[in-house]
This record gives structure tokens, sequence and C-alpha cells, in this order.
């Protein structure tokens, strides 16, 4: 069966989360070869809309349909049409990808759409009834390069001396630039710790400057924490697994998430992550996390407590969890879906 994926991700600007959820899961389909993967890529400098609406209906002849990793899809052309929904941010207050137009995307795929791909099943609770009724949960996996260890011939030691990390303990919080990220909620809680006398931890963020960042930079120094915020414009791809298995923790309490890559890959290489309740992060990491409301300082501050007192044990519980997370799993889902369509 020979099924088309839009690749678009890959070539175009889009968060870098998605580019690796696009990367991993076709080239994933591709060794498998139970379906003949027909990857679609634009021209450089085509439009977004262009791409989609003209040119993708034209090159799905002869193919069982289209696959699109984003809530934009193909609204003609022969075949079934796959939607990937990855989260409904305005179901959770939250501004960001929450215009009229991610909204309007969200609506068509419960008329247009053949199936609608949710990555958790609470994403698939946020659809309406009849988009509800199409979904099909495929959650993410995780790379073997985000392990407890690092590969023969690497050390983590390089990685921390290449970002000027120093030997204190820190948290690692990959995006938090954005405002859903939360950042607030940690600042608050390192101060809850300083107020109690406990030892400094640093915190680590990755993206680019902007006016949420500026923000909570301000929040910091008010909160006599200047300078322990650490601000990376971006860590690169290969450092990822020893930044994750170098911090103490990895808090990930966002607002809205629609799966948490972020938590998979800390509870992959080791290291205990803190989510909120009630949220995809929670259904994602399971037991193994330590669960606490963001609203609530004190909460978040002994859960990090418990995060360096109890690191072993939280360990244990993260890569047993992590190992349920493969992207043949993924692929095999995806490879059931399609055959179901056809």
């Amino acid at each position: 069966m020979r099924v088309g994926f839009d690749v678009s991700p890959l070539t175009h600007p889009h968060s870098r989360g998605l580019a690796r959820v696009v990367d991993e899961l076709v080239r994933t389909l591709e060794r498998r070869a139970r379906l003949e993967v027909v990857r679609l890529a634009p021209a450089p400098g085509t439009g977004s809309r262009r791409w989609r609406q003209r040119e993708l209906p034209r090159r799905a002849r002869g193919l069982a349909g289209l696959h699109s990793f984003t809530s934009a899809f193909a609204l003609r052309g022969p075949g079934a049409r796959v939607q990937t929904i990855h989260e409904l941010p305005w179901r959770h207050g939250v501004r960001e990808n929450a215009d009229l137009r991610h909204r309007l995307w969200a609506g068509l795929g419960a008329r247009r759409a053949t199936c609608v791909v949710v990555p958790s099943a609470h994403v698939a609770r946020d659809l309406g009834p009849a988009a509800r009724r199409k979904a099909t949960v495929v959650p993410w996996g995780v790379a073997p390069r985000f392990a407890p260890e690092p590969a023969p011939g690497q050390v983590d030691e390089v990685v921390r001396a290449r970002y000027r990390l120093g030997e204190d303990p820190y948290l690692f919080c990959p995006g938090a630039v954005r405002a859903k990220k939360n950042l607030a909620a940690v600042l608050r809680a390192l101060a809850e710790r300083r107020g109690r006398g406990a030892p400094a931890l640093r915190v680590l963020v990755t993206g680019g400057d902007g006016a949420q960042l500026r923000q909570d930079l301000g929040l910091a120094s008010r909160l006599g924490l200047d300078r322990f915020v650490m601000v990376l414009d971006e860590a690169a791809e290969e450092d990822l697994p020893a930044l994750y298995r170098l911090a103490a923790a990895v808090p990930v309490l966002s607002s809205s998430e629609g799966f948490g890559l972020p938590v998979l890959e800390a509870l992959a290489c080791g290291t205990p992550v803190l989510v909120p309740p009630d949220s995809a992060q929670a259904e994602v990491a399971g037991a193994a996390a330590l669960v606490v409301d963001p609203a609530q300082p004190a909460e978040v501050a002994q859960a990090l407590e418990r995060a360096l007192d109890e690191r072993a044990a939280l360990a244990t519980r993260g890569l047993e969890r992590a190992r349920a997370f493969t992207w043949d799993a993924a692929a095999e889902r995806v490879e059931a879906l399609w055959r179901e369509l056809a």
C-alpha cells in the first residue's frame, strides 16, 4: 500500500518537537516496510496553503491517501486523508496556537478528515464529539539515544563543559521560553526552597529570546534568583540526552501539552520529572512522575526535594515507563490505521 506522508515540517519552519516526531516516525515506517512510504515535501519558497490545497492533492494520485502531521491537511484529493491534532490549547486557557486559524482546522477535521490522529487520550477528550469518533490515539516514542548512560565513546562531562554548566545541580526546562511552559511555577518553587534555607538549585532554560523570557527573567530578579537562571538560545540535538542525564530533575509544568516529549526523554535518561495532575504529561509519565500542582510553590518545592533524595528509585520507575514508548509501537499503530482505512 502506497501512502503519502506530508513531511513539510522537516523542510519548512515548525517546532523542534514536531520535526523530531516526523523524522523518527517516518524513518521507522520506512525501516519496517509494512507500508510503502512516499515522502511528500514542498519545494523551497512554496507557501503552505498552495502546498496543502493545490500540490498535495495533485501528488496524491495513485496513493491510498495522505497522512498529515499537522492539523492543516489537504481538504481535497483522492484516497483517505489523515489529520494530526497535537493539542487544543484553548481548552486550557492558553493563547498560543489558539487563534481562529488553529480552531478552524481543528473543527474541519471532524467534517473533512477520514481519521484524526492524536498523541494522547488527553487530547482525544478535548476533541468535540464528531472528531472524537474519528480519533485514533498514537503515542509518540523515544529514540534509543535518550538512555541512562551515554553511548560508547561519548562523555557527558564534555557537554557540561561545553555549556559551562558548572558542578552545582540544575533543573532542565527545555523550550521554557514560551508562556504555556510555566517557568514561573519553577521559579517560585526555587524561591520557596531558598526561603527554607535549602541549597540553591539552578535552572537551565533553552529557547530564543522573547517577551515571555524577559518577563520570567524579571520575576527571577524580583525573587533574588537571577544568578541561578541559565539560558541557552538552543542546545544541539546531539547534546540533549546528556543535558537530561546531568539534570537533577525536569519540571514539565506546562498549562497545555498534547504529549510532552521532554517528559518521555527525561524518563528514558533516568531523570525525575515533575508534571501537573490531569495533564497529557501525567498520562505519559504514569506512576513514574512526581505529580504536583504548579500553583502551589511549596508543593513543587517539596517534589524537588524528593527528586534529589529519591533519584535512584525514581530513575528505575522512569526507565520502566519509558520502555513502553517506542517508535516501532507508534509505527505499528499507524500501519494498522492505514490497513483499516484501505
